[in-house]
């Protein structure tokens, strides 16, 4: 499991970056900003996935650290149930057609080891492919939520789809500072790890 120091995170109040790091450096910079009393919203980004981590700032900073969610999966949990947890092997309903069940019966191992061997497989090859369009929806999330509302919003982010460097930076050049700088970083990210095929 992943400790909660490796999270890479930034946060914002309003359209001013106040911190980046980990997330507890950036969730306790946020703390000392509201109780400063930032004028906000004070928001913070998962850099890895652009999604939003809800922080509860009430009490010290030791109370606040203590209480971070240690990744994705533990700020929305997931009910246990048959499997081998001492492994990390968890039950989830799978739903296939006749056929595919038919094959995997027929597979040495039975369905769930195979299933484990196709899913290993497809992460090995497909990987690249997978963290490009991973960073791709990270910036989407990042920007929908700080700059939706700003001029060529929409017009950037069809740039950025179409992989048009130059127009991207034209559309997003009015942006406030600190919230373009964070954009064209998680665009540049996106363009410059991209699978040749990609």
């Amino acid at each position: 499991m992943a400790q909660k120091n490796e999270r890479a995170c930034i946060a914002f109040d309003g359209h001013r970056r106040i911190a980046s790091g980990t997330l507890a450096q950036v969730a306790l910079a946020a703390k000392h900003a509201v109780d400063r009393g930032a004028a906000g919203p004070v928001l913070i980004f998962d850099n890895g996935t652009g999604r939003q981590v809800d922080v509860d700032f009430r009490g010290s900073d030791a109370e606040v650290v203590a209480r971070l969610p240690a990744t994705e999966e533990a700020e929305a949990p997931v009910a246990r149930g048959p499997g081998r947890p001492k492994l990390g092997v968890v039950a989830r309903e799978v739903t296939l057609l006749p056929r595919h069940w038919d094959w995997l019966s027929e597979q040495a191992g039975g369905a769930s080891a195979t299933l484990r061997r196709l899913v290993e497989e497809a992460r090995r090859t497909n990987g690249g492919c997978d963290r490009h369009r991973q960073a791709g929806e990270a910036l989407d999330r990042f920007m929908l939520a700080m700059a939706g509302d700003l001029p060529h919003y929409e017009e950037a982010s069809r740039a950025f789809w179409r992989k048009e460097r130059e127009r991207f930076s034209e559309l997003t050049d009015a942006w406030p500072a600190d919230v373009r700088e964070h954009v064209r970083h998680l665009a540049n990210r996106t363009w410059d790890d991209a699978p040749v095929d990609a």
